[in-house]
């Protein structure tokens, strides 16, 4: 009988996927990952958890713990509280820095749960390593998962294609209803159990103040895009993102408005007023940090500049080993450094890499990068 270790997060999909394998024959293990620890990482404000009796971690464990009783699984733990620090966070605050927009869930994919997690499977002898991702392996392709709207394959598109072999997704073929439905069906713990949001492993958080237990307040101007002229002050560049509309800071003034820009040198913020997204409109990007999945490099594709975004037809201009020029058909909106394009052939997921420069009419669009 082969062996499958599956990553069990204590929440619905990742309880049906176990279902699943085991019905399907394999010996099933369950293994649990504890990725953050409020105190020990001064997440204390923006933190809407840190005064209750259990933390959402240990609460996610027990309910991992219920189903795997349930279903007659052994569930082991471990902790990745330092490399995920090291090797997620870290990145994320780096960039943040930098004034870009950052994903960490890539990253966390990435260097966690398609590599420390692989090496403590094979520990616990492991064929086979699953997770309760929306997602699908067709040989050696990565598949969107059936249901467009949880495909989560825009969240793997930086895993080292190595780290897919010997992968299952086993309810990658299934609808978001029909996985509440087994659960349901059978009981388990978690069948109506609230999916998580947030940050990867952290949860949802106040966003201006969780940063501020990392990156203290850097205020500077906010100027009119168009203008030029000084129009309110910012609490610090990390705070904002492109395409934001509330709670940018311009007292009293009640015209449309969007964030359209950052300089971290000068440290000012760019607004711009107006119905229309003029200023947030490009027609390529560069990225960088190039992973591809598949053999097949392409020079043309569909691109997703962000999750649940929608697909654009592309054309690429390979610079060099670790560039790519992406130019799009038609114009996009809000494409912002630091967040990734990943790359499609249909259903298949080729690749991503991270958004460096962003253009238009042949010209870097200054206010965004």
């Amino acid at each position: 009988m082969e062996t499958v270790v599956i990553g069990m997060s204590g929440g619905v999909d990742s309880s049906v996927a176990a279902y699943l394998l085991k019905k399907e024959g394999y010996n099933v293990i369950g293994l649990f990952m504890r990725n953050w620890d409020a105190a020990l990482n001064n997440d204390i404000e923006g933190n809407p958890t840190f005064d209750q009796n259990i933390c959402p971690q240990e609460q996610d464990y027990n309910d991992a713990l219920e189903v795997c009783k349930q279903l007659d699984i052994p569930l082991h733990r471990v902790d990745f509280i330092k490399e995920y620090w090291d090797d997620v966070f870290t990145y994320f605050l780096e960039e943040l820095k930098l004034g870009r927009t950052p994903n960490p869930d890539l990253m966390c994919n990435k260097y966690i749960k398609f590599d420390l997690f692989i090496k403590e499977a094979k520990k616990l002898g492991a064929d086979y390593i699953a997770t309760g991702h929306y997602a699908r392996r067709v040989g050696n392709k990565l598949l969107r998962g059936l249901d467009n709207n949880k495909d989560q394959t825009y969240f793997l598109a930086q895993v080292n294609a190595q780290n897919f072999k010997n992968v299952l997704f086993p309810i990658g073929e299934l609808q978001k209803e029909d996985v509440r439905k087994i659960a349901d069906e059978l009981h388990l713990e978690t069948a109506h159990k609230k999916d998580s949001t947030g940050i990867c492993f952290i949860g949802e958080r106040n966003y201006q103040k969780f940063i501020h237990n990392y990156l203290k307040p850097n205020p500077g101007d906010i100027i009119d895009v168009k203008t030029k002229k000084v129009i309110g002050k910012h609490n610090g560049l990390m705070n904002y993102t492109i395409g934001q509309r509330r709670n940018v800071g311009i007292s009293g003034n009640l015209n449309r408005h969007y964030v359209c820009g950052k300089n971290v040198k000068d440290n000012v913020l760019y607004v711009a007023f107006s119905d229309t997204p003029e200023y947030l409109l490009s027609d390529e990007c560069i990225i960088s940090n190039i992973n591809f999945i598949s053999s097949v490099h392409p020079t043309f594709a569909l691109a997703k500049f962000r999750y649940r975004g929608e697909d654009h037809p592309v054309e690429l201009e390979y610079i060099d080993d670790d560039h790519i020029r992406v130019k799009y058909k038609g114009l996009a909106k809000a494409v912002t450094p630091g967040q990734a394009c990943v790359l499609y052939l249909g259903e298949e997921c080729i690749g991503s890499g991270i958004i460096d420069k962003v253009r238009k009419n042949n010209e870097d669009l200054w206010y965004l990068n």
